[in-house]
């Protein structure tokens, strides 16, 4: 059993520099030899070893649940830079096994574009209570030097979430993936005690379960393995039945919900993503259709599309195995803001772009993992 040290870094440096060496995008797409993707009948078996954000807008106080811990932005990064892109190698790994439709994506997007792909942003999904919330995965880039930024609220969803900004709001770099520019990271939580009583009690039961395992949220992504015991099927239900975002999040944990191509870093003509959406759809992959293909933000400045997630088959604790979502790949395009709108094309930057997130599109994307747009790929 490998013992948890007391140090969170330290505890993902040492497990992470046992695992075996894995092939992160930046890799991917530099060699034809060797196909990243696994087969879409891949039969996945989650991994069981038991291993806290709401905030008030703008601000760095941050509530889980109905416990508060204060996110403090570290004035510089607390980890080395090679030690925080190992980790999130790790991370990549474990989403591109679990998910075939990404990794295709990827490889098809490039070898058409040959140009490095960026990342836009990473999300996690996460449970609001005792200590489980946003704050638990934030940790890990808040000691990177990331900052918290502002709150986004879904009350028909029972959710809020987070984004956080990269050190010094600097999105500049080469390489692809992990490898290239540091994206946005985008947290969410379900806020369970807006929830009935019994998805409170089938939650808080696996979260106890789970001990002292929020502390080591990026540890548990890293290596793909849940921090509380697997759960019932029936319990799975029971929570689809009233949230799928917490059925999700009991059988995926902190795993990567999704990453997400920055189209207009891309040199071809899929830089646009009306393009680019044309070209995944061409080529055989569904795309989420909730409220249309296209998520435009209200200033028409963030054009938003993503993938049906992937499913694989999870054993559960009484013996049985069902099918169960797993994670997709989104794709979004910032335009320039007005005030850069002259600017040779040569000459904008990331900064110039539209920045943040959008609550209506948001609120879409996350019905990517939804039964609804499941039995639509399936079709």
């Amino acid at each position: 059993m490998l013992k948890m040290e007391s140090s969170g870094f330290s505890t993902v440096f040492s497990i992470c520099s046992s695992i075996k060496k894995s092939k992160p995008l930046s890799s991917l797409i530099t060699s034809s030899s060797s196909p990243l993707i696994p087969t879409p009948s891949t039969r996945i078996t989650v991994p069981v070893k038991p291993i806290s954000i709401g905030i008030t807008k703008r601000s760095l106080s941050v509530v889980s649940g109905s416990k508060s811990d204060e996110i403090q932005p570290s004035s510089a990064p607390q980890v080395s830079d090679s030690f925080f892109r190992s980790v999130l190698a790790s991370m990549e790994k474990v989403y591109l096994s679990r998910n075939p439709t990404a990794g295709a994506i990827l490889e098809l997007v490039h070898s058409f574009d040959a140009s490095p792909i960026c990342y836009d942003h990473l999300a996690f999904r996460t449970f609001g209570v005792d200590g489980h919330g946003i704050n638990s995965m934030a940790k890990f880039f808040l000691e990177f030097g990331y900052t918290a930024k502002e709150e986004l609220r879904f009350p028909a969803k029972k959710l809020k979430a987070l984004w956080f900004a990269p050190p010094g709001n600097n999105y500049t770099g080469y390489g692809s993936g992990v490898s290239g520019p540091l994206p946005r990271v985008f947290i969410s939580e379900l806020l369970v005690h807006e929830m009935s009583s019994r998805a409170q009690e089938i939650i808080r039961k696996y979260t106890n379960l789970s001990g002292s395992g929020a502390k080591y949220a990026a540890l548990a992504s890293a290596v793909g393995s849940l921090t509380w015991k697997k759960p019932s099927l029936s319990e799975f239900q029971e929570l689809a039945r009233e949230s799928e975002y917490a059925a999700w999040t009991l059988v995926n944990g902190y795993a990567l919900n999704h990453v997400t191509i920055s189209t207009h870093r891309l040199k071809s003509h899929l830089k646009n993503i009306h393009s680019l959406n044309q070209f995944i759809e061409e080529n055989g992959f569904k795309l989420n259709s909730e409220g249309g293909v296209l998520k435009v933000s209200p200033d028409g400045l963030l054009l938003q599309s993503s993938t049906v997630a992937d499913s694989t088959v999870f054993d559960f604790a009484d013996g049985t195995s069902e099918s169960v979502p797993r994670s997709y790949i989104e794709f979004a395009e910032r335009l320039v803001l007005p005030q850069f709108k002259n600017l040779p094309e040569r000459e904008v930057k990331e900064f110039h772009r539209r920045d943040g997130f959008e609550v209506g599109n948001a609120d879409k994307i996350f019905e990517s993992t939804s039964k609804d747009q499941l039995t639509r790929k399936a079709a």
